[in-house]
């Protein structure tokens, strides 16, 4: 049976995990808030960069750049983003879930992987896949020359045809409490498809949904559009998943020690009174010693 020694012992260790979980939720809420600015800053670029340039292919017939080059996906690069550090609840094991599940949808291909970060650089390798590259320790601060870099590598591998389809697979910021799974395919880019206004309705207007053909008056012609805009788009779509990342994980470890700091008080509440009760049961027992004797010495 526990002494009161034990109990005493127990609570405070409970007291001292409480006290770092409690500091690195407020660590995380910290974080999160510059994460979050980033993400939201990142999306309306991106958006549009992307709304333009599908607008641009919606008007070719058949374009000659050869990162809209349409080939048969035989040959898929996935990017996958995951947190460096657990302690985030489930956020690295939903995404290496979607990540698993697009990879065995497509196992009769030959797949090549771009993990970022370190918790998928693990899984994913313990699970025999081949990687084109891997960046770990990079999400905790983001930097565009690492979105430039990764852009960059699946670029080459698209134009020199070694791949035939650029994947990200990431999880969006959504709110504190919830996180968006997103595969995206990067490479090739789809064109704006059109669709009439008579249709649209207020949840089909969303940003990720296609848009009514609007014409545009381009001053440029549209190899050297392609050419400009083209990697200013790779560059972006993977330093805006990059962010969303970057705060949906710093969401799910301020969500998830919050909830530890919590039981962690509801430990040491029930410990407390587990201790009082076998303290009083000791008084008691002793009272009833006392007076035992008492009672047998007159």
């Amino acid at each position: 049976m526990a002494t009161l020694l034990d109990f005493r012992r127990r609570i405070r260790s409970v007291k001292n995990t409480q006290q770092i979980t409690r500091a690195m939720k407020f660590v995380a809420a910290a974080r999160l808030r510059r994460a979050q600015e980033a993400a939201l800053a990142a999306r309306p670029y991106a958006n549009e960069l992307s709304r333009l340039l599908r607008s641009i292919m919606a008007r070719i017939d058949e374009p000659e750049h050869p990162l809209l080059a349409r080939r048969p996906e035989e040959r898929i690069l996935a990017i996958v983003l995951t947190g460096e550090r657990g302690l985030a609840g489930a956020f690295n094991t939903n995404i290496l879930r979607k990540a698993n599940e697009f990879l065995r949808e497509r196992r009769d291909k030959k797949l090549s992987l771009v993990p970022v970060g370190k918790k998928g650089r693990d899984s994913l390798k313990r699970a025999g896949f081949k990687f084109a590259a891997e960046y770990i320790n990079v999400l905790a601060k983001v930097e565009f020359s690492t979105a430039r870099e990764i852009a960059g590598l699946a670029s080459e591998l698209y134009a020199k045809e070694e791949i035939d389809a650029v994947y990200l697979i990431f999880s969006e910021f959504k709110t504190v409490v919830t996180a968006n799974l997103k595969v995206e395919k990067l490479l090739p880019v789809e064109p704006e498809m059109a669709r009439e206004p008579a249709k649209e309705t207020a949840q089909e207007s969303s940003t990720d949904q296609p848009q009514s053909r609007i014409d545009y008056i381009y001053e440029q012609p549209v190899d050297k559009l392609l050419a400009s805009l083209l990697p200013k788009y790779i560059e972006a779509q993977v330093l805006r998943a990059m962010l969303e990342s970057s705060a949906a994980e710093y969401a799910a470890r301020m969500a998830a020690m919050e909830s530890a700091t919590r039981n962690a008080g509801e430990v040491i509440q029930a410990l407390t009174l587990h201790m009082n009760k076998v303290r009083q049961a000791a008084i008691t027992k002793e009272i009833i010693e006392i007076v035992s004797g008492a009672s047998h010495g007159a």
